[in-house]
């Protein structure tokens, strides 16, 4: 027994039509940092996205539990003569994120690396110090 489905193709067209400027407009915002978080141990390892960006123009902060990144993507125009830009989906501009990991971090011991358009930290826990208890005389 053949199994006959039906097909509007006009409803293929105006689905696609209503859908699509909601995803297109995503893509005019601005640039965006998206980042992955894990936690091994007494440390933090994040991963942020950062596509297109120079090292040097990548900040990070870090201030008691929480993090802070900041970078700019710079637009670089090189049109060569008897050429035309046709269409630019790339964004530039300035970005940043921060995030409090409620944990303090040792400044001193954390690391950062940037390959392939992505920032790793590592950010190790700060050491627990015992209360010092006071003799008193």
């Amino acid at each position: 027994m053949a199994n006959i489905m039906r097909s509007d193709p006009f409803e293929d067209l105006f689905r696609g039509f209503f859908v699509r400027p909601v995803e297109y407009g995503t893509a005019m915002d601005g640039p965006s940092m998206k980042i992955d978080l894990r936690e091994k141990d007494d440390t933090y390892t994040v991963h942020a996205e950062l596509p297109g960006v120079k090292k040097e123009d990548i900040h990070v902060q870090i201030e008691g539990s929480t993090v802070s990144i900041s970078a700019e993507r710079k637009l670089e125009r090189e049109v060569k003569d008897g050429e035309r830009v046709l269409r630019t989906e790339r964004s530039f501009g300035k970005v940043s994120r921060s995030f409090d990991l409620g944990v303090a971090l040792d400044e001193s011991k954390a690391s950062a690396k940037f390959n392939d358009g992505v920032l790793e930290l590592t950010l190790p826990h700060k050491a627990i110090t015992q209360a010092k208890k006071l003799m008193i005389s």
